[in-house]
């Protein structure tokens, strides 16, 4: 597993289901890849709105999105279920026997980060 490319975001107040296209894209940039490269996308935020903009915004297929469901059905707290969501980022690209996963989710407020991971050799 290699860390390909990290980002972070902040939006104006009251955007805040803004946040985590920014991070993302900061993030694919980094890594020198595009949204329809990614074989997994998983996403930590706390309204189904912010998962609406963010497949809007970047041109990702919200149908595929945060397969076997999202972090909030465990709550919110940023920090255990970012890294759950990371862990199930990489877990579901072995299961697919490799390729590259976006993780972003808002940080608090009007803030985001985002990674993007390559699995195996593909």
């Amino acid at each position: 597993m290699r860390l390909l490319g990290f980002g972070q975001a902040r939006v104006p107040l009251a955007f805040m289901p803004e946040a985590t296209v920014p991070a993302a894209l900061r993030a694919l940039d980094q890594a020198g890849l595009s949204i329809a490269k990614m074989n997994a996308i998983k996403t930590h935020n706390p309204f189904a709105l912010n998962d609406i903009i963010f497949a809007k915004e970047t041109g990702g297929d919200i149908e595929t999105m945060n397969n076997w469901g999202c972090s909030l059905v465990w709550g919110h707290p940023q920090a255990p279920m970012g890294t759950r969501s990371v862990i199930e980022v990489i877990e579901e690209l072995v299961l697919r026997g490799g390729g590259y996963g976006l993780f972003t989710g808002c940080a608090a407020g009007d803030t985001a980060m985002a990674v993007v991971l390559h699995v195996g050799d593909r």
